[in-house]
């Protein structure tokens, strides 16, 4: 059906319902869609109890909303610093000093909210500092919690990602800085095979052990959180949990390498760590300045572990944010020296050197794009019609929606496919289309995610038929 037949048949269902349904004019789902997709809240409503798949790009410490931080702040003792807006361990004397103590957000509203228009995106109007800034300042005030509160945070996302009808987690929930220290050891020069070996002798596999430990460690205190040994078929516990290890890519470049090569072989053993991506802000001093070399780096270790996947944070950027030449290779190099199977964020792509036959070989590749829209337009100023979402869609390269950081951005799933269907007037079958899209293009292991894709769409056939 062409979209001019289509349109003049989902017109007469809307001026006669329930002759058009009967006749099968229409199917009931997309004219349920079309009764609700210009009333914002009614959209949200029926978008809230949609299958949602799969979450593919989000960080577990932003993903974290500023009241949780405040209540594990206050259960810890720990202090607030008014001045910087953010959490502080107290003085050598028990005290806060200065400061005052974190337990007061419980009762004093004032403090309260303004620690937590710090802590996230909340009620921020541009002025001496950008958004830009201001955002990545947050995960700097979080504060020294103690480790314990992992397991309630983790317990939280996946609870909110199961309120939402979401059956996959991909959480960036640990870095690789156990590997500095064998980095600074070991140095870096231009024969990775070299560094490698260094990094071997001075004890890679101790610090990859330790990191498997961790995650082991992580998961299980998320499942306890949640009572999944007593209750393991309640919705938070189907959510399925994996985890990307962070590269934080504006540290030394001898620390980039070795966190790089213990990622790589963390997840080359450990099923629960699937890929390997990079963080921090992509216009960084180093970001920007060894950027290449980080590529290189990542398409080496992609040659000595073939079967770890990769995810990378490519094209975080926008005019202005760097000179015109920073927008210019990025991605480009994301994809043809790094070996990327899926780019996070990816707005810069229209400015790339050769754009359109970038977006060709990523559509040739297959390569997803991880689109997070409340985050680009936050931090970067990119919204509507300079988003480049549409111009992947058109190219035919696969994209889905993801959150980035939920708790800073104050989003969440549900609330990126309300602005895209409103922004992009994207269909009902455009938007199952990128939840399919989102597990399919999943690195979990193929008989999860048969299990996963299965089980998915039974989750549509239920709500499809509810809601009729």
């Amino acid at each position: 059906m062409n979209r001019r037949s289509f349109r003049l048949r989902l017109a007469a269902a809307l001026l006669f319902p329930s002759l058009a349904i009967a006749a099968g004019a229409v199917n009931p789902i997309e004219f349920r869609f079309a009764q609700v997709r210009y009333d914002p809240p009614s959209l949200y409503a029926f978008l809230l109890r949609m299958p949602k798949g799969g979450d593919l790009h989000i960080h577990l410490s932003g993903a974290v909303y500023a009241e949780s931080y405040l209540r594990a702040a206050a259960a810890d003792g720990l202090c607030a610093n008014l001045r910087a807006g953010a959490i502080v361990a107290p003085e050598s004397s028990g005290g806060c000093g200065d400061n005052v103590p974190a337990a007061r957000t419980d009762s004093d509203n004032n403090l309260r909210n303004a620690l937590i228009d710090s802590l996230s995106m909340r009620n921020f109007v541009p002025g001496r500092e950008s958004a830009h800034d201001h955002f990545f300042a947050a995960f700097g005030k979080f504060g020294p919690l103690k480790p314990e509160h992992g397991r309630e945070f983790l317990a939280e996302v996946t609870q909110r990602a199961a309120d939402q009808n979401e059956s996959y987690l991909e959480l960036m929930a640990m870095n690789g800085r156990a590997a500095n220290e064998i980095g600074n050891k070991a140095g870096l020069d231009e024969d990775f095979d070299h560094t490698r070996d260094r990094l071997m002798e001075a004890g890679l596999d101790a610090v990859v052990q330790q990191m498997r430990t961790r995650i082991a460690d992580v998961e299980r205190g998320r499942r306890v959180a949640l009572g999944c040994d007593a209750r393991p078929e309640s919705p938070a516990c189907r959510v399925t949990v994996r985890y990307l290890l962070e590269v934080l890519r504006e540290s030394p470049k001898q620390q980039v390498f070795a966190q790089v090569m213990a990622g790589f072989r963390l997840a080359s053993i450990e099923p629960l760590v699937v890929g390997v991506n990079f963080v921090q802000p992509e216009d960084g001093i180093v970001s920007m300045r060894d950027y290449s070399l980080q590529m290189r780096m990542v398409g080496y270790a992609r040659k000595q572990y073939p079967k770890v996947h990769v995810s990378l944070h490519a094209g975080e950027l926008a005019p202005g944010l760097v000179p015109p030449d920073g927008l210019r290779f990025h991605i480009r190099e994301a994809v043809d020296v790094a070996g990327a199977e899926r780019i996070g964020h990816g707005v810069d792509i229209l400015y790339e050197t050769d754009s359109r036959a970038l977006i060709e070989r990523m559509r040739q590749r297959h390569i997803l794009v991880e689109i997070n829209l409340t985050s680009n337009d936050q931090i970067l100023g990119v919204r509507g019609s300079d988003h480049p979402l549409m111009a992947y869609r058109r190219a035919g390269v696969p994209v889905a929606l993801s959150t980035d950081d939920e708790g800073v951005a104050r989003s969440h799933l549900t609330a990126e496919y309300l602005r895209a269907a409103l922004t992009y007037k994207l269909s009902y079958a455009d938007l199952k289309e990128m939840v399919r899209t989102s597990l399919r293009y999943a690195f979990l292991e193929e008989p999860a995610k048969a299990e996963l894709q299965k089980d998915l769409e039974a989750r549509f056939r239920e709500f499809e038929q509810a809601a009729r």
